[in-house]
Order: C-alpha cells, then sequence, then structure tokens
C-alpha cells in the first residue's frame, strides 16, 4: 500500500472526482432531456454509443545514455528490433530535452510524468538535502516502514520508492483513472529507472543490486521473479565472454578507445571475459559490475519483461496494461568506454536482437498492432575529453573539488564560517546553513565568489538560484535549460555551466579518474536523445519538428484516453493516426554504409 504520506492526496483526488462526477451527471441528465425532444438516427447512436479503441499494452523503454546519432550512425547494422522501431513506427528526429540537468532519474522522471524536472521534482540522481545536511538519493525513502526485498533469499540495504516524485507517473494515472483494471511492470538495473517509471505504486518494480534483483514493500514481490531469479540468475553468465559479434572491419572505432577506464578485470580491448577479479572461482562485486556493462544484462532484462507478459497476462485483460523496461548497460559502457567505442556499437547491435526477441513475443501473446510501444533515452553523453582534445577542440575536466576550493579562499577574509560550501555535487552548489542568505545580502562577497567559480579553467557561467525561480522569460537557452531544473528546496544555490566538452567531475585532487567521461549539462550531446514510436494508433515516418521526450507522456495519455495531473509535454498528434485511417506501406529507411 502507499505509505501514509500520499493519502492525503489520494483522498483529495478522489473527492474531486466525486465532485467531477456529479456536476458530469448533472450535466448529462440535462442533456438527455434537451436530446430526448429530438432522438438522433440509429446510426449515430450506434457510433455515440461505440468506446474508442484502446492499445491492450502500453510498452516503454529506456536505453539508458543513448545518444540520437547512434541511430544514424549504426541503423544499417540492426536487423531486429531497433531496426523495426525505425522502419515501421514514427522516428522523431529532433528530440532533446530542454533542461540542464541530463541524469537519469531526471530523464526517467519526464519521460513518465510528462513534465520537466521543475515539475515533477526530481533534479538529479542525488541531492543535498539541507535539512539533513547529507546527500540523499531520488529513490531513498526515509520512511521506516518500507524496507527493500530481495528475490532469491538476498538481503539488501536501504529502502526505494519513488516518494519524492512530486507528481504521479503515466503508468499510476492509467491505472488509477481505468478503475485499477492496469497491471504496472518496470524493469531496469538501476532503482531510479524503474521506480520512477513505474510511479509510487506498481505491481513489479524490480532493479538489480549487488547480485540480486531487489523490489521493495511498497510495491511486493511477484512468484514468477522469484522463479526466474533462481532459475536465471546472473552469476549463470559467470565465465562467459563478451567478444565482438560483426566482423572487425565493420566498426567505426579503434580497438583501444582513447581515455577509456574499463571496469577492474577488463583492459581496453576485445574480448572482455565476465570472471571477475583475476584467478577468482566464484562471482565477486568485479564479476557484477562486469556484467553489468555488459550486453547480458540487457538479455536479462529482456527475458524478464517477456516472463511479465506470459505470467501476469499482460495484454489480455479488460484494461490497458503498462510494461516499462530501462536498458542500462549503455550507460555502464559509455561512462567507462566513451561514445567512439566498439563497446557501444557492438552492445546496440546485441541490444537490437534483444528487441527484436521481445517485439516477437508480444506479437505472439499480444497480437501485432494491439500494443503501442516508445523507445527513448534518458540523457546523452560527452565525448571522452581525451579523446576531443586529439580533434584540436577546447575540451577538458572541470575538477570541481578545486571549484570549491576557491569559493574557501574568496570568503576567507570575509569572516564566513568554514566550511562555507557544504556539498558540490554536478552543477550545484550548495553552502552551509544560512551563508547564502547572507551572500545574497553581501553584494561584495557574492561578487567574489562568481569570479572564483568563473575564473576556474572550464567554467562558461555561473547562474544564481534566484535568476531561474518561476522559470523567467529568457533569450539566454542555458539560463532557460537551468531554470526547467530548479525545483525550490532541491536545487543548488549556484550552478555551473562548464564550456562545451569539458567535464563535471568531483575526483578528489591527486587521484585518477575511475571512469571516462560523463553527463548532465545542457548542450545537445546530453540532450539529444531518439524518440521511436511504433504499433497501436501510430503513423510511420520521419518527422523533424522539435518535440522532448517529455512528450511521450501525453501520447501514451491521448492514446489511451485518460488525463495526465500535471504535465509540460503535449502529444505527438502529428504521428497520431485516425482510427479510420490505415497504416501507410512503408519503405525501409535508407542508410549510409558504415
Amino acid at each position: 500500500m502507499l505509505s501514509s504520506r500520499f493519502l492525503g492526496k489520494r483522498d483529495l483526488l478522489r473527492r474531486a472526482t466525486m465532485v467531477a462526477a456529479f456536476f458530469l451527471a448533472g450535466t448529462i441528465s440535462f442533456a438527455s432531456r434537451a436530446a430526448a425532444q429530438v432522438p438522433p438516427p440509429r446510426s449515430a447512436a450506434a457510433k455515440l454509443s461505440r468506446a474508442p479503441a484502446r492499445p491492450k499494452l502500453v510498452v516503454l523503454l529506456v536505453v539508458d545514455q543513448m545518444r540520437a546519432d547512434y541511430v544514424d550512425k549504426f541503423l544499417g547494422q540492426w536487423t531486429g528490433g531497433l531496426k523495426r522501431l525505425v522502419e515501421e513506427g514514427a522516428w522523431f528526429r529532433d528530440a532533446a530535452y530542454p533542461y540542464a540537468a541530463t541524469e537519469t532519474c531526471v530523464g526517467h522522471a519526464t519521460i513518465s510524468t510528462g513534465a520537466f524536472p521543475a515539475t515533477h521534482g526530481m533534479v538529479a540522481n542525488a541531492w543535498w538535502d539541507r535539512k539533513e545536511q547529507k546527500m540523499v538519493t531520488c529513490t531513498s525513502d526515509p520512511d521506516p516502514s518500507v524496507k527493500n526485498i530481495g528475490y532469491a533469499g538476498a538481503t539488501p540495504k536501504g529502502a526505494d520508492t519513488a516518494w519524492r516524485m512530486a507528481v504521479p507517473s503515466f503508468a499510476e494515472e492509467l491505472k488509477f483513472q481505468t478503475g485499477g483494471a492496469t497491471r504496472v511492470v518496470a524493469f531496469s538495473l538501476k532503482a531510479r529507472a524503474a521506480l520512477t517509471m513505474a510511479g509510487h505504486k506498481a505491481d513489479a518494480a524490480t532493479w538489480f543490486d549487488s547480485g540480486a534483483w531487489v523490489t521493495s514493500t511498497v510495491y511486493g514481490t511477484q512468484p514468477f521473479i522469484e522463479e526466474q531469479a533462481k532459475s536465471h540468475t546472473a552469476k549463470a553468465d559467470f565465465g562467459k565472454t563478451w567478444a565482438l559479434s560483426l566482423p572487425e572491419k565493420e566498426y567505426w572505432y579503434g580497438e583501444k578507445a582513447l581515455g577509456a577506464v574499463p571496469p577492474e578485470g577488463w583492459d581496453l580491448t576485445f574480448p572482455h571475459p565476465l570472471r571477475g577479479k583475476s584467478s577468482v572461482s566464484e562471482p565477486d562485486s568485479a564479476f557484477y559490475e562486469q556484467w553489468a556493462s555488459s550486453p547480458y544484462a540487457d538479455t536479462a532484462l529482456t527475458e524478464l519483461a517477456e516472463k511479465a507478459v506470459d505470467a501476469l497476462n499482460l495484454g489480455k485483460a479488460a484494461g490497458t496494461d503498462f510494461l516499462a523496461v530501462s536498458y542500462s548497460s549503455v550507460d555502464y559502457i559509455g561512462h567507462e568506454f566513451g561514445p567512439r567505442s566498439r563497446e557501444i556499437q557492438d552492445t546496440l547491435v546485441r541490444l537490437d536482437k534483444d528487441l527484436g526477441n521481445l517485439f516477437a513475443h508480444l506479437d505472439q501473446k499480444v497480437g501485432r498492432g494491439n500494443y503501442v510501444v516508445a523507445l527513448s533515452a534518458d540523457h546523452g553523453v560527452v565525448p571522452i575529453p581525451e579523446d576531443m582534445q586529439k580533434t584540436g577542440a577546447d575540451a577538458g575536466v572541470l575538477h570541481l573539488p578545486e571549484v570549491q576550493e576557491r569559493i574557501e579562499i574568496a570568503l576567507e577574509s570575509l569572516n564566513y564560517p568554514k566550511p562555507t560550501v557544504a556539498r558540490i555535487t554536478g552543477s550545484d552548489v550548495y553552502f552551509a546553513p544560512d551563508v547564502y542568505k547572507k551572500l545574497q545580502a553581501d553584494s561584495n562577497a557574492m561578487s567574489y565568489v562568481l569570479v572564483a567559480i568563473g575564473t576556474a579553467p572550464g567554467v562558461a557561467a555561473v547562474y544564481r538560484a534566484e535568476e531561474l525561480r518561476d522559470r523567467p522569460a529568457t533569450q539566454s537557452p542555458t539560463l532557460r535549460a537551468f531554470a526547467l531544473s530548479y525545483f525550490p528546496g532541491r536545487s543548488g544555490d549556484l550552478f555551473i555551466l562548464p564550456k562545451p566538452y569539458w567535464l563535471l567531475d568531483s575526483t578528489p585532487a591527486g587521484k585518477p579518474r575511475s571512469y571516462g567521461t560523463g553527463h548532465g549539462v545542457p548542450y545537445n550531446y546530453d540532450q539529444h536523445v531518439p524518440v521511436l514510436l511504433m504499433g497501436f494508433g501510430i503513423q510511420p515516418g520521419q518527422y523533424f519538428q522539435p518535440i522532448t521526450p517529455a512528450d511521450i507522456a501525453p501520447t501514451f495519455a491521448a492514446l489511451c484516453g485518460i488525463t495526465l495531473s500535471s504535465r509540460d509535454g503535449h502529444p505527438l498528434a502529428e504521428a497520431l493516426r485516425h482510427p479510420s485511417q490505415k497504416t501507410a506501406a512503408r519503405k525501409p529507411v535508407p542508410t549510409a554504409n558504415p
């Protein structure tokens, strides 16, 4: 059940629904009396009584860290599900997030709710909690009655739910507005992906943690996941090897990705063994890191999704069911090897096959044309700085510990308490209690701080929280991007915009970077992602108008005849087919030879 803190909102919603129902009943009664004077033709009455068609199943697929240009680059090598989405679906070529906080939790919440972070409140994967004076993850739940539950005897730590998400997901609105007939199922390797897609309550919301499939008490367990966790364990892949799946001449990039930082136990060249640390005979923590950074994890998620379809008979009930899968491995691989790597290219070839198997399963179990699919990504990724530098571009690493030291030095002689900075995480600078309030009243000190940050290598601009509130009208795309990411109480006090191709890095001084590259800024390489729709109600084609992934949930809502509580996106009407409109014959999309 939902925790008590949601009951007030739910009660208000139910009361509002009742009031609307009484009003609607009165309106219908009046309209019925008026209409009775002139009865409509029998054919018209029959049309009015016929309920509009709805998809039997809504499928949401998110490929973590999938840049939009991957579709253009690698489409010619795909033969399965990714190719089918492009050739049989609606391909939106100019889809991008308009906000700055291009991170996993933020992107999944945006896709799921149809709202931007300034509305849904998931401003980062984790942020500084001013009240608790510590970092909190976007899914951590402080309710002592909530506990994480492990399948197959696992005993995970922590407590994760979507309680910090300020608006309902499309899936929970669908379930609520259709009388509970909807089953909601979501899978990912990450809690912050599975839970934001599912919403505050689901029939199954499952993620992977330390070698086990995990959920929490709010969502409960499912027998089919227990069976899958026992019979198809991740450790069954121990000892396997990830080798290139295409002839070597088909790969775009060199054998070794410049600046890459592979998982422990791997080097920069294929093949990549899934054997953990050297000389171990049983799966260890290094093995599970390798497994998550391999295509084997994507296959495991696909198998879970197929099991859910079978066990719960998704798409066969009276209502519309919801199935979501977030494929996390592309993100892990991208962080380690970067976007210009054979590893990225190969894992997408394999994901294409997995999605082909999933769609074939849905065709058989639900029926081709009875389900609708949307595929997108939560963010892109910047090229590895060392790789970008060889092109002659101004690229580098913006060291955030150095920025923090600059701020402390700037305020050292002005009688500010030490430390003045509580935390810098991503672009957000959080000051110690009362420090920023004092800075707002001290223009001289504020100027010192802004200059100290602004002159650090790699910094393009610094924004203040008061510049971002209430989404001010502005001609600056970066200022608008930070405003769309700003949520009072959770976002920082100051915000750092790095120069293009400069990587924000929190690695302590003197230590090597533990990853190749990252994301999280308002540049097109982080914002531009694919949006592909296919199936029920979708008109195939290529579409070039600017859209955002926040448009996916409103499009689903239009197809299912429901209303979202709060949205920043809009239905993609240009790709919605009229019920009487037949699907046009579609020629394969021409692709360049890789």
